[in-house]
């Protein structure tokens, strides 16, 4: 009897870890047969513990929406790379609630840096193929739809007219400025992104935005910090006129900042590549001149918003000569080199505003790299033939037969390098 009941005491537990292993092995099986995406379908790899298995994403959002399985999402929270997303199920709506706090969100086209939000709180209602809800975080309320197709989700945001501070209160502990500034306006969204490819595409509107309390008009008398001014250099001189067609050319339009170029440099950023990089910024002359001065270079969103609010004010303060004036007084052209005076004698050995049409679009045209442009005229006698035509062709006024010739002539043009930087 005794080695029956040893054999008993051993294959009771092997058949009870048989029954466990057979029990998970069929919910693997069962959850990979529901999960598997369909030929064509949008999938994503989902890992738990050790398992991985690659699920289609309509399929994860049916399922998290259907009101079977909605219940047993309830208090359940979801580890993701934006942050801890608790989830809560509304059983007599059928609406998934999902709230990210903190909140970490990277958008297409807006470089490698996140914006963090204390919370974003988002609902989920599905009525077959189609998806709408409500996303919010602090004072913002937008509404969303969705269409659910086998290979993409296609993602529509309406934010309605909202104060421009309600916007700037969301980053309010990395920029130190709303806390002093006096912000005005109104501003509305319209966004459409487009996944797993997340190309995003806004449409923004802005009314009555104005900005005070951060002491711009102090740069009214402010002299520069590279030395030799730019004092002699006017809105006429060819120097300003080159710059404003290679940096701004709605200068003379916009209120500091510019809708349509910001939109431009979004999809130029996006369609450039998947890395993060920013190649195109959007910016324009009181933006960089905000940068130059006060916010300096690190390139991240909430810098962008920073150097939106100075730009902003500083159209009230300065005016348009008076911001052309110290942008030119400060603008980097290369190594060591700091305004507009000492790269134009560096370059040319003249005064800025005695430089040739084609000298101050050539010296333009550095702006968009000044390292590396000097780096190219060192080596080859030339810089980005190409962008200085473009600045040639778009500086006004100047007869368009002018232009043309002068762009003709930038194409065989090869300056004489200049000696060693000082």
């Amino acid at each position: 009897m005794k080695p029956r009941r040893a054999n008993l005491w051993v294959w009771v537990p092997l058949g009870v870890l048989a029954m466990l292993v057979a029990a998970l092995l069929a919910l693997y099986g069962a959850a990979r047969a529901v999960l598997a995406p369909l030929p064509g379908e949008w999938a994503i790899p989902l890992r738990a513990g050790p398992v991985q298995l690659q699920a289609g994403v309509p399929s994860l959002i049916r399922l998290a929406t259907a009101p079977w399985v909605g219940p047993l999402l309830q208090g359940r929270t979801l580890r993701t790379r934006a942050g801890p997303v608790h989830m809560t199920w509304l059983p007599h709506s059928q609406v998934l609630a999902l709230r990210c706090a903190p909140c970490k969100v990277q958008a297409p086209g807006l470089g490698k840096d996140s914006l963090t939000f204390d919370e974003v709180q988002l609902t989920v209602r599905r009525r077959g193929g189609s998806l709408d809800g409500e996303v919010s975080s602090g004072k913002l309320r937008a509404t969303w739809h969705g269409e659910l197709a086998r290979d993409q989700l296609r993602l529509r945001l309406q934010l309605p007219m909202t104060p421009v501070a309600d916007g700037y209160a969301l980053f309010s502990a990395a920029i130190p400025e709303v806390a002093r500034a006096r912000i005005e306006g109104r501003f509305a969204l319209q966004a459409t992104l487009v996944l797993p490819g997340a190309s995003l595409s806004v449409v923004p509107q802005v009314e009555g935005f104005q900005v005070g309390g951060l002491g711009t008009e102090a740069l009214v008398t402010a002299r520069s910090a590279c030395g030799k001014s730019a004092g002699r250099l006017t809105t006429g001189s060819w120097l300003a006129r080159a710059v404003v067609a290679a940096e701004d050319q709605r200068f003379y339009e916009h209120g500091g900042f510019d809708l349509a170029e910001l939109a431009a440099a979004l999809a130029h950023n996006q369609s450039a590549g998947q890395d993060g990089r920013i190649e195109r910024g959007g910016s324009t002359l009181p933006q960089q001149l905000a940068k130059l001065l006060i916010t300096g270079g690190e390139r991240s969103p909430v810098r962008k918003l920073r150097e939106l609010l100075y730009a902003v004010e500083m159209e009230r303060t300065l005016g348009k000569p008076r911001i052309l004036q110290l942008y030119l007084a400060h603008a980097p052209w290369g190594p060591g080199l700091c305004g507009a005076e000492a790269a134009s004698r560096r370059y040319f050995g003249r005064a800025a505003h005695e430089l040739s049409p084609t000298q101050a679009a050539w010296m333009a045209a550095m702006l968009h790299n000044p390292g590396m442009e000097a780096r190219r005229w060192a080596e080859t006698g030339q810089i980005n033939v190409a962008r200085t035509q473009w600045v040639i062709l778009a500086m006004r006024p100047m007869p368009s037969r002018q232009r043309i010739r002068l762009a003709e002539e930038a194409a065989r043009l090869a300056w004489p390098v200049p000696a060693a930087a000082p």
